[in-house]
């Protein structure tokens, strides 16, 4: 009897240790959720009906991939397609159909493609939410954006769709052709290194930043991320070079061709300032061509720059869902907003 009240005793203070040790698990916080317009099409999710209906209006189909409570998506709806000279381009050149890349509703892509929401996030490539696919009248895909574009970005590329523009030019060249603001001019950050010859070889992975006069959002990020400790810390993971995308200074390419910054951005097809590519071992790995908060954009640096990308190939979505539960059970929040 006295050893059973021993061991009873001994649960007991396990149990009050457990208790008083026991970390509050965090929270996700700073997401939004917008209502989408009601003139999105109420689509059964049959791609190729959605895009002969589209056609029988000669118009192209775009596929608006989304999250629940994504912020980036909520600012995409809000300024995007709400309440500016946006819509109406819409509304007179596009259907809209709406995709939750979580979702598991059935999706037909075509007579012989078949998947659940889910599962067209990765036949797309999404690596950013919102991602806007545009598909021609024959179901193909004309243009893809990654992430949050600006108002006056989303009207060239509405417009660089609406006319076909796609079929005999770049988007870079028709942006060239447009009437443009001059925002931002170069700073420089200590990150930064002198490199002109990308196809040395390295230790770490590259990351290749282009950004340009016309840049709306280059300030924010000097102001923002580039005097963030955290961003900083991830940054140290990599050999990081900012080139101007106007420029025509000789580099070498990381392939070891001769080119320029101008003309590689071009290669590239990086029509999104600041442009970030991240190359391993001479490969492109990931793209950063969209607006990213501080807590995905250093989760994107990590991903490559830690080279978790090899245990997580299909989506860094796979590695963020770990990332983010280990923060979480640590009892820290997670705020997806700043």
């Amino acid at each position: 009897m006295k050893y059973l009240k021993l061991i009873l005793a001994v649960f007991m203070l396990s149990g009050m240790f457990t208790h008083v040790n026991a970390v509050e698990p965090g929270k996700i916080v700073g997401g939004k959720v917008s209502e989408l317009p009601e003139w999105f099409k109420d689509s059964f999710l049959d791609i190729a009906e959605d895009v002969e209906e589209a056609k029988d209006k000669n118009k192209h189909l775009m596929l608006y991939m989304h999250l629940t409570g994504c912020p980036y998506c909520y600012k995409m709806v809000e300024e995007g397609f709400k309440n500016n000279a946006n819509t109406q381009i819409i509304k007179d050149n596009f259907d809209v159909v709406a995709i939750n890349i979580r979702g598991n509703k059935e999706v037909i892509l075509n007579e012989d493609l078949t998947m659940s929401e889910e599962e067209v996030r990765n036949y797309y490539k999404v690596n950013f939410t919102p991602t806007i696919v545009f598909l021609d009248q024959n179901n193909k895909l004309v243009y893809k954006v990654n992430g949050y574009r600006s108002v006056e970005s989303f009207k060239n590329i509405l417009n660089f769709v609406k006319n076909r523009a796609y079929q005999h030019t770049t988007l870079a060249e028709f942006t060239s052709q447009q009437n443009r603001i001059k925002q931002y001019q170069l700073k420089d950050h200590s990150a930064f290194q002198e490199i002109t010859d990308l196809s040395i070889k390295r230790d770490k992975p590259l990351l290749v930043m282009f950004e340009d006069q016309y840049c709306v959002l280059c300030n924010k990020l000097h102001d923002g991320h580039l005097k963030n400790p955290e961003i900083l810390k991830e940054l140290d993971l990599f050999d990081v070079v900012r080139f101007d995308a106007e420029s025509n200074q000789a580099i070498i390419d990381v392939n070891g061709n001769k080119t320029t910054p101008s003309a590689y951005a071009r290669e590239l097809r990086l029509n999104y300032r600041p442009g970030i590519v991240m190359f391993d071992q001479g490969v492109e790995v990931m793209r950063i061509d969209a607006l990213l908060y501080s807590y995905h954009f250093a989760g994107h640096l990590r991903y490559i720059g830690e080279r978790h990308y090899k245990q997580y190939p299909d989506s860094i979505f796979d590695y963020l869902r770990v990332y983010r539960q280990k923060i979480l059970d640590s009892g820290q929040d997670i705020d997806l907003s700043k």
